[in-house]
């Protein structure tokens, strides 16, 4: 598998929304009414991502969740990224 290329990485970000890039590293804040639901979304990303295999970097501070994805053996973003992205976003 190999990084995407600018071009195809914003394509991707455009279908996403409201996600940022950063370097080689796409990444979001979501924010809850508390710690408790934050804590609840991480579950489920955590559970998520065991299913495909790959593993956001992953923030909390009281009621907010960052996340940031990239695919670190390949030195950039990946399709993989981008599909989790989505599926994050399906869990809210």
């Amino acid at each position: 598998m190999e990084h995407l290329s600018i071009k195809e990485i914003h394509d991707r970000l455009q279908e996403l929304g409201d996600w940022d890039l950063i370097g080689h590293e796409i990444t979001k804040e979501f924010h809850f009414n508390d710690f408790k639901e934050a804590m609840e979304f991480v579950q489920k990303i955590g559970e998520e991502a065991q299913r495909e295999h790959h593993f956001p970097d992953i923030f909390i501070r009281n009621n907010k969740v960052s996340i940031t994805l990239t695919t670190y053996e390949e030195g950039g973003l990946t399709y993989k990224d981008f599909k989790l992205a989505k599926i994050i976003e399906q869990l809210i």
